[in-house]
């Protein structure tokens, strides 16, 4: 009588194994990497195995056990338990009217396969979105409707199957939102933790004292901002205070560091001087400025840029008055770029909206 047949007699005895190998290892190198081996015993043909790591594999095999001993070992079954959820990082997802670029943290330690970006109109029930497969690293660019509200979710995906959803964010294709890049602003800038306002420091620090990197401006007090990566148009709108001197433009992201903003032929930007007798305006690239009068004193400025016909437009936009436009064929995607030449003066953008302050 073998113990198969005997099974109101018997006892199964299951046992798994979990390996260090991904699954991408082979068969030997996952035998050299077990951790632990853990026994079930049942008197059930099934039984649930609890409490598995995410995004790990394991092996499986089963014995049966009566009353004269315990059999071989079956076959071993070789099984992926899905990843963790990724972690979406909102303040590094920028948008625009028709995209957003969406980044997230895998969540995972073990690499995973792909990820799986899943997206929907706010007060739409989830079955009525759409999705992005086989991402293969942490960020994604999507194409979006303009003038809506999206909820974004993300997965990860092995050969076990597909994570649980990820905390949700809101993304709006209403406007230009993006962040201030902090590892490109100089020393001398201090951001806020919302990625939103950026501080010249009133501290007399010699150049000495100041840790660079090749990413950070060194001569002009700048920062350069996060834009989508996608030839459409932009807009975006800067509160200015009467007292603040500053740059207010865009440049190539690989703009030279060691140069002032409009001042090489990789960056394009709107300058105000403060001068005994007047408010002086330039509107500079690579050194050269036209002889512009501007008579009334700008306190918000509108920025366009417009791929496609290749100009770079600034306005009043408080009168609605057109001060001078740049007309190039942007060879590189082109981020904002901000500097400050006054202490003790902030630019700041509001949150959800599409303008930045400076005071």
């Amino acid at each position: 009588m073998t113990p198969l047949i005997e099974t109101s007699r018997s006892v199964c005895g299951a046992e798994l194994c979990r390996t260090g190998a991904a699954h991408s290892h082979t068969r030997v190198q996952s035998a050299l990497c077990v951790f632990a081996v853990s026994q079930l015993k049942v008197k059930e043909t099934h039984c649930t195995v609890s409490d598995l790591l995410p995004n790990a594999q394991y092996e499986l095999w089963v014995t049966a056990t009566n009353t004269t001993g315990i059999s071989p070992a079956s076959e071993r079954a070789v099984y992926m338990t899905v990843p963790s959820p990724p972690v979406l990082k909102p303040r590094q997802c920028v948008s625009s009217l028709d995209a957003a670029l969406i980044r997230w943290d895998s969540g995972n330690t073990n690499p995973v396969e792909s990820y799986t970006l899943e997206f929907h109109r706010t007060h739409r029930p989830l079955s009525s979105g759409r999705s992005v497969v086989a991402i293969p690293s942490c960020e994604c660019l999507v194409q979006l409707q303009p003038w809506k509200h999206y909820i974004i979710h993300i997965r990860a995906v092995n050969i076990g199957g597909p994570s649980d959803r990820s905390e949700p964010i809101t993304v709006s294709t209403t406007g230009t939102f993006f962040q201030l890049l902090e590892d490109t602003a100089h020393p001398s800038l201090s951001l806020s933790t919302d990625g939103l306002t950026m501080f010249y420091l009133d501290e007399d620090l010699p150049i000495s004292h100041m840790t660079f990197s090749d990413n950070t401006f060194n001569r002009c007090v700048a920062v350069l901002g996060d834009l989508v990566p996608i030839r459409g148009q932009y807009y975006w709108e800067i509160d200015v205070d009467e007292s603040a001197e500053f740059r207010v433009g865009v440049a190539y992201e690989d703009t030279q560091r060691n140069s002032y903003l409009g001042g090489n032929n990789t960056s394009w930007c709107m300058r105000h001087i403060l001068t005994p007798s007047r408010h002086k305006y330039e509107f500079l690239h690579n050194g050269w400025t036209p002889d512009i009068r501007i008579t009334v004193q700008p306190l918000r400025i509108g920025v366009f840029l417009d791929y496609t016909r290749g100009i770079l437009s600034f306005y009043n936009a408080a009168l609605r008055q057109h001060l001078y436009t740049f007309s190039c064929q942007f060879l590189h995607y082109v981020q904002p770029c901000f500097s400050l030449q006054r202490c003790i003066t902030l630019i700041c953008m509001s949150k959800h909206e599409e303008y930045f302050n400076i005071e």
